[in-house]
Protein backbone atom coordinates (compact mmCIF):
# COMPACT_ATOMS: atom_id res chain seq x y z
CA UNK A 1 0.00 0.00 0.00
CA UNK A 2 1.32 3.34 -0.87
CA UNK A 3 0.64 6.21 1.90
CA UNK A 4 0.43 9.51 0.76
CA UNK A 5 -0.59 12.73 2.80
CA UNK A 6 -2.52 15.44 0.88
CA UNK A 7 -2.98 18.82 1.95
CA UNK A 8 -6.77 19.29 1.44
CA UNK A 9 -6.34 23.01 2.85
CA UNK A 10 -3.38 24.59 0.22
CA UNK A 11 -4.36 25.50 -3.16
CA UNK A 12 -6.84 28.47 -4.65
CA UNK A 13 -9.37 25.83 -5.32
CA UNK A 14 -8.83 24.21 -1.73
CA UNK A 15 -10.53 22.25 0.02
CA UNK A 16 -13.03 21.18 -2.94
CA UNK A 17 -10.48 20.30 -5.51
CA UNK A 18 -8.02 18.90 -3.74
CA UNK A 19 -10.71 16.51 -2.28
CA UNK A 20 -12.01 15.43 -5.44
CA UNK A 21 -8.50 15.26 -6.62
CA UNK A 22 -8.30 12.70 -4.03
CA UNK A 23 -11.39 10.56 -5.25
CA UNK A 24 -10.27 10.08 -8.44
CA UNK A 25 -6.87 8.99 -7.45
CA UNK A 26 -7.92 6.55 -5.01
CA UNK A 27 -10.11 5.11 -8.06
CA UNK A 28 -7.14 4.89 -10.12
CA UNK A 29 -5.37 3.60 -7.68
CA UNK A 30 -6.24 0.90 -5.98
CA UNK A 31 -3.08 0.50 -3.38
CA UNK A 32 -3.11 3.80 -3.08
CA UNK A 33 -4.04 4.78 1.29
CA UNK A 34 -4.53 8.34 1.53
CA UNK A 35 -4.17 10.72 4.89
CA UNK A 36 -5.98 13.64 4.15
CA UNK A 37 -4.65 17.20 6.48
CA UNK A 38 -7.54 19.81 7.29
CA UNK A 39 -10.52 21.16 8.87
CA UNK A 40 -12.49 19.00 10.24
CA UNK A 41 -15.68 20.50 8.48
CA UNK A 42 -14.60 20.22 4.86
CA UNK A 43 -14.51 16.14 5.26
CA UNK A 44 -18.55 16.35 5.34
CA UNK A 45 -19.60 12.99 3.38
CA UNK A 46 -15.85 11.26 3.63
CA UNK A 47 -16.61 9.70 6.51
CA UNK A 48 -16.93 6.13 5.18
CA UNK A 49 -14.48 6.68 2.51
CA UNK A 50 -12.70 3.06 2.52
CA UNK A 51 -8.26 3.75 2.32
CA UNK A 52 -8.46 7.23 3.96
CA UNK A 53 -7.72 8.65 7.16
CA UNK A 54 -8.28 12.26 8.53
CA UNK A 55 -5.66 14.58 10.21
CA UNK A 56 -7.81 17.52 11.64
CA UNK A 57 -6.67 21.00 12.40
CA UNK A 58 -8.20 24.15 12.60
CA UNK A 59 -5.00 25.99 11.23
CA UNK A 60 -4.10 26.45 7.43
CA UNK A 61 -0.97 28.68 5.89
CA UNK A 62 -2.24 31.68 3.73
CA UNK A 63 -0.57 32.09 0.31
CA UNK A 64 0.44 35.32 1.18
CA UNK A 65 1.35 34.58 4.76
CA UNK A 66 5.26 34.73 5.81
CA UNK A 67 6.84 31.11 6.04
CA UNK A 68 8.90 31.86 8.91
CA UNK A 69 6.05 33.45 11.01
CA UNK A 70 4.30 30.47 10.09
CA UNK A 71 5.89 27.86 11.20
CA UNK A 72 6.19 29.89 14.66
CA UNK A 73 2.68 30.91 15.32
CA UNK A 74 0.87 28.03 13.18
CA UNK A 75 2.74 24.65 14.36
CA UNK A 76 -0.26 22.80 13.57
CA UNK A 77 -1.60 24.07 10.22
CA UNK A 78 -2.32 21.40 7.52
CA UNK A 79 1.33 21.61 5.89
CA UNK A 80 3.68 21.48 8.92
CA UNK A 81 1.05 18.60 10.45
CA UNK A 82 1.46 16.66 7.39
CA UNK A 83 5.21 17.08 7.22
CA UNK A 84 5.79 15.95 10.77
CA UNK A 85 3.49 12.44 9.42
CA UNK A 86 6.08 11.82 7.08
CA UNK A 87 9.16 12.58 9.37
CA UNK A 88 7.92 9.80 10.97
CA UNK A 89 7.13 7.36 8.83
CA UNK A 90 3.65 6.72 8.50
CA UNK A 91 3.50 7.89 5.28
CA UNK A 92 5.71 7.81 2.28
CA UNK A 93 5.02 11.19 0.60
CA UNK A 94 3.47 14.75 1.34
CA UNK A 95 1.60 17.14 -1.11
CA UNK A 96 0.78 20.43 -1.26
CA UNK A 97 -0.72 23.05 -3.15
CA UNK A 98 -0.25 25.89 -0.57
CA UNK A 99 2.47 28.21 0.36
CA UNK A 100 5.75 27.02 -0.93
CA UNK A 101 7.87 29.17 0.85
CA UNK A 102 5.52 27.62 3.80
CA UNK A 103 6.23 23.93 2.54
CA UNK A 104 10.04 24.46 1.50
CA UNK A 105 11.03 26.34 5.25
CA UNK A 106 8.42 22.97 6.68
CA UNK A 107 10.16 20.59 4.63
CA UNK A 108 13.83 21.91 5.90
CA UNK A 109 12.60 22.48 9.38
CA UNK A 110 10.93 19.33 9.98
CA UNK A 111 12.75 16.56 7.63
CA UNK A 112 16.09 18.04 7.36
CA UNK A 113 18.29 18.19 4.18
CA UNK A 114 20.09 15.75 2.53
CA UNK A 115 23.85 15.67 3.80
CA UNK A 116 25.96 17.60 1.71
CA UNK A 117 23.12 19.95 0.62
CA UNK A 118 22.76 23.64 1.68
CA UNK A 119 19.27 24.91 -0.20
CA UNK A 120 16.83 22.07 -1.11
CA UNK A 121 15.28 22.93 -4.78
CA UNK A 122 12.21 22.71 -6.29
CA UNK A 123 12.91 20.69 -10.23
CA UNK A 124 9.95 20.93 -12.48
CA UNK A 125 9.59 19.06 -15.57
CA UNK A 126 8.95 20.79 -18.54
CA UNK A 127 7.77 19.72 -22.40
CA UNK A 128 10.41 20.17 -25.04
CA UNK A 129 10.51 19.23 -28.86
CA UNK A 130 12.27 16.31 -27.82
CA UNK A 131 12.32 14.94 -23.86
CA UNK A 132 10.95 16.64 -20.66
CA UNK A 133 13.58 18.74 -19.21
CA UNK A 134 14.09 19.89 -15.86
CA UNK A 135 14.23 23.51 -14.47
CA UNK A 136 15.92 23.53 -11.07
CA UNK A 137 15.35 25.98 -9.09
CA UNK A 138 11.55 26.67 -9.63
CA UNK A 139 11.02 28.78 -6.60
CA UNK A 140 12.43 27.22 -3.32
CA UNK A 141 15.34 29.83 -3.26
CA UNK A 142 15.05 33.29 -4.75
CA UNK A 143 18.70 34.90 -3.41
CA UNK A 144 21.17 32.18 -4.36
CA UNK A 145 24.72 31.68 -4.46
CA UNK A 146 26.76 30.18 -6.84
CA UNK A 147 28.04 27.18 -5.15
CA UNK A 148 23.86 26.79 -5.00
CA UNK A 149 23.64 26.65 -8.15
CA UNK A 150 26.19 24.03 -8.71
CA UNK A 151 24.58 22.19 -6.14
CA UNK A 152 20.91 22.39 -8.19
CA UNK A 153 22.87 21.06 -11.55
CA UNK A 154 24.00 18.04 -9.37
CA UNK A 155 20.46 17.33 -7.72
CA UNK A 156 19.18 17.95 -10.91
CA UNK A 157 21.13 16.03 -13.25
CA UNK A 158 21.06 12.68 -10.54
CA UNK A 159 17.14 13.39 -10.34
CA UNK A 160 17.21 12.51 -14.14
CA UNK A 161 20.13 10.00 -14.05
CA UNK A 162 18.31 7.58 -11.22
CA UNK A 163 14.79 8.51 -11.08
CA UNK A 164 14.39 9.00 -15.12
CA UNK A 165 17.06 6.73 -16.14
CA UNK A 166 18.34 9.32 -18.67
CA UNK A 167 22.69 8.92 -18.55
CA UNK A 168 24.66 11.71 -18.13
CA UNK A 169 22.10 14.43 -18.74
CA UNK A 170 23.19 17.45 -20.09
CA UNK A 171 23.46 20.51 -17.76
CA UNK A 172 23.05 24.36 -18.58
CA UNK A 173 22.49 27.82 -17.07
CA UNK A 174 20.27 30.04 -18.14
CA UNK A 175 21.40 33.19 -18.97
CA UNK A 176 21.67 36.35 -21.36
CA UNK A 177 23.70 34.64 -23.87
CA UNK A 178 25.57 31.27 -24.89
CA UNK A 179 29.27 32.60 -24.50
CA UNK A 180 30.91 32.45 -21.05
CA UNK A 181 31.23 35.63 -20.66
CA UNK A 182 27.67 37.19 -20.85
CA UNK A 183 25.50 36.96 -17.61
CA UNK A 184 25.34 38.36 -14.13
CA UNK A 185 28.09 37.71 -11.58
CA UNK A 186 25.87 34.67 -10.32
CA UNK A 187 26.11 32.99 -13.43
CA UNK A 188 29.77 33.70 -13.95
CA UNK A 189 31.17 32.50 -10.83
CA UNK A 190 28.57 29.09 -11.27
CA UNK A 191 29.91 28.95 -14.58
CA UNK A 192 33.52 28.34 -13.01
CA UNK A 193 31.84 25.94 -11.06
CA UNK A 194 30.73 23.76 -13.52
CA UNK A 195 33.61 24.08 -15.77
CA UNK A 196 35.90 22.18 -13.08
CA UNK A 197 33.36 19.08 -12.77
CA UNK A 198 32.91 15.67 -13.97
CA UNK A 199 29.22 16.70 -14.75
CA UNK A 200 28.54 16.37 -18.62
CA UNK A 201 28.07 20.22 -18.52
CA UNK A 202 27.52 22.44 -21.90
CA UNK A 203 27.64 26.29 -20.90
CA UNK A 204 24.74 28.74 -20.99
CA UNK A 205 21.38 28.67 -22.49
CA UNK A 206 19.25 31.75 -23.77
CA UNK A 207 15.43 31.87 -22.61
CA UNK A 208 14.75 31.75 -26.38
CA UNK A 209 16.50 27.87 -26.87
CA UNK A 210 14.63 26.53 -23.03
CA UNK A 211 11.96 24.08 -25.14
CA UNK A 212 14.42 22.84 -28.23
CA UNK A 213 15.18 19.98 -25.59
CA UNK A 214 18.66 20.25 -26.77
CA UNK A 215 20.03 20.20 -22.97
CA UNK A 216 18.30 17.85 -20.21
CA UNK A 217 18.73 20.37 -17.07
CA UNK A 218 18.72 24.22 -17.25
CA UNK A 219 19.97 25.76 -13.81
CA UNK A 220 19.08 29.16 -12.44
CA UNK A 221 17.92 30.38 -9.30
CA UNK A 222 14.43 30.52 -8.01
CA UNK A 223 13.37 33.81 -8.84
CA UNK A 224 14.18 33.52 -12.53
CA UNK A 225 12.93 30.00 -12.50
CA UNK A 226 9.39 31.00 -11.35
CA UNK A 227 9.22 33.69 -13.66
CA UNK A 228 9.86 31.32 -16.74
CA UNK A 229 7.90 28.71 -15.17
CA UNK A 230 4.96 31.12 -15.05
CA UNK A 231 5.54 32.43 -18.57
CA UNK A 232 5.44 29.07 -20.40
CA UNK A 233 2.62 28.44 -18.61
CA UNK A 234 0.75 31.19 -19.57
CA UNK A 235 2.13 31.54 -23.24
CA UNK A 236 0.47 27.70 -23.42
CA UNK A 237 -3.00 29.18 -22.57
CA UNK A 238 -2.64 32.30 -24.80
CA UNK A 239 -1.46 30.15 -27.75
CA UNK A 240 -4.31 27.68 -27.46
CA UNK A 241 -6.74 30.94 -26.96
CA UNK A 242 -5.84 32.61 -29.96
CA UNK A 243 -6.02 29.58 -32.30
CA UNK A 244 -9.26 28.86 -30.52
CA UNK A 245 -10.25 32.52 -31.50
CA UNK A 246 -8.80 32.60 -35.40
CA UNK A 247 -10.04 29.45 -36.17
CA UNK A 248 -13.82 30.80 -35.32
CA UNK A 249 -13.55 33.90 -38.29
CA UNK A 250 -13.87 31.16 -41.09
CA UNK A 251 -15.51 28.30 -42.39
CA UNK A 252 -12.60 26.94 -43.83
CA UNK A 253 -10.30 27.58 -39.97
CA UNK A 254 -13.29 25.64 -38.66
CA UNK A 255 -12.31 22.43 -40.70
CA UNK A 256 -8.98 22.81 -40.78
CA UNK A 257 -9.17 22.70 -36.98
CA UNK A 258 -11.54 19.54 -36.89
CA UNK A 259 -8.99 17.66 -39.30
CA UNK A 260 -6.06 18.60 -36.83
CA UNK A 261 -8.21 18.34 -33.56
CA UNK A 262 -6.43 14.94 -32.67
CA UNK A 263 -3.14 16.55 -33.03
CA UNK A 264 -3.97 20.00 -31.21
CA UNK A 265 -5.42 17.76 -28.08
CA UNK A 266 -2.16 16.14 -28.16
CA UNK A 267 -0.39 19.86 -28.00
CA UNK A 268 -2.55 21.03 -25.11
CA UNK A 269 -2.13 17.73 -23.47
CA UNK A 270 2.34 17.85 -23.40
CA UNK A 271 1.86 21.68 -22.76
CA UNK A 272 -0.47 21.63 -19.70
CA UNK A 273 1.34 21.97 -16.27
CA UNK A 274 -1.38 19.86 -14.79
CA UNK A 275 -0.48 17.10 -16.54
CA UNK A 276 2.54 16.64 -14.22
CA UNK A 277 0.73 16.91 -11.30
CA UNK A 278 3.35 18.89 -9.22
CA UNK A 279 7.31 19.46 -8.74
CA UNK A 280 9.25 17.42 -6.40
CA UNK A 281 11.68 19.18 -3.98
CA UNK A 282 15.23 18.13 -3.94
CA UNK A 283 17.51 17.80 -0.92
CA UNK A 284 15.07 17.32 1.98
CA UNK A 285 15.12 13.88 3.66
CA UNK A 286 11.28 12.71 2.49
CA UNK A 287 9.03 12.81 -0.97
CA UNK A 288 7.76 16.35 -0.72
CA UNK A 289 5.58 17.11 -3.73
CA UNK A 290 4.81 21.11 -4.44
CA UNK A 291 1.73 21.35 -6.65
CA UNK A 292 0.86 24.82 -8.39
CA UNK A 293 -1.25 27.24 -6.15
CA UNK A 294 -4.24 27.29 -9.08
CA UNK A 295 -4.43 23.44 -9.16
CA UNK A 296 -8.08 21.70 -9.77
CA UNK A 297 -8.86 18.09 -9.45
CA UNK A 298 -7.05 16.92 -12.55
CA UNK A 299 -3.81 18.30 -11.50
CA UNK A 300 -4.30 17.27 -7.67
CA UNK A 301 -5.11 13.72 -9.32
CA UNK A 302 -1.96 13.50 -11.14
CA UNK A 303 0.46 15.07 -7.93
CA UNK A 304 -1.10 12.16 -6.08
CA UNK A 305 -0.08 9.49 -9.25
CA UNK A 306 3.44 11.05 -9.60
CA UNK A 307 4.11 10.24 -5.68
CA UNK A 308 2.89 7.08 -5.87
CA UNK A 309 5.58 6.70 -8.96
CA UNK A 310 8.17 8.22 -6.72
CA UNK A 311 7.63 5.68 -3.62
CA UNK A 312 7.39 3.04 -6.43
CA UNK A 313 11.15 4.14 -7.89
CA UNK A 314 12.53 5.08 -4.33
CA UNK A 315 12.94 8.58 -5.03
CA UNK A 316 14.95 9.41 -1.82
CA UNK A 317 16.57 6.50 -1.14
CA UNK A 318 18.39 6.87 -4.54
CA UNK A 319 19.06 10.34 -4.44
CA UNK A 320 20.25 10.55 -0.93
CA UNK A 321 22.82 7.76 -2.26
CA UNK A 322 23.75 9.17 -5.27
CA UNK A 323 24.33 12.56 -3.79
CA UNK A 324 26.72 10.61 -0.58
CA UNK A 325 28.65 10.10 -4.24
CA UNK A 326 29.04 13.28 -5.07
CA UNK A 327 29.85 14.49 -1.62
CA UNK A 328 33.16 15.75 -2.53
CA UNK A 329 31.77 17.99 -5.51
CA UNK A 330 29.08 19.21 -3.30
CA UNK A 331 31.52 20.08 -0.21
CA UNK A 332 34.32 21.42 -2.69
CA UNK A 333 31.64 23.91 -4.19
CA UNK A 334 31.41 25.34 -0.26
Amino acid sequence: MYKVVLDVMGGDLAPLANLKGAELALKEIPDLFLYLVGKEKVFKGWENKKRVEFLFTEEAVEMNESPSEALKKKKGASIFKGLTLLKENQAQAFISAGNSGAVVAGSIFILGRIEGVRRPAIATLLPTLKNPMVLIDAGANVDCKPSDLFQFGIMGSLFLEKIWNRYSPKIALLSIGEESGKGNLLVKKAHQFFSKATLNYVGNIEGRDLFLGEVDVIVCDGFIGNICLKLSEGLAEVVINMLKQEVQKSFISLLGFSLAKKALKEFKKKSDWREYGGAPLLGVRGAVIIAHGKSDAIAIKNAIKQAVNFIKIGLIEKLEKAIEKNLSLLEESE
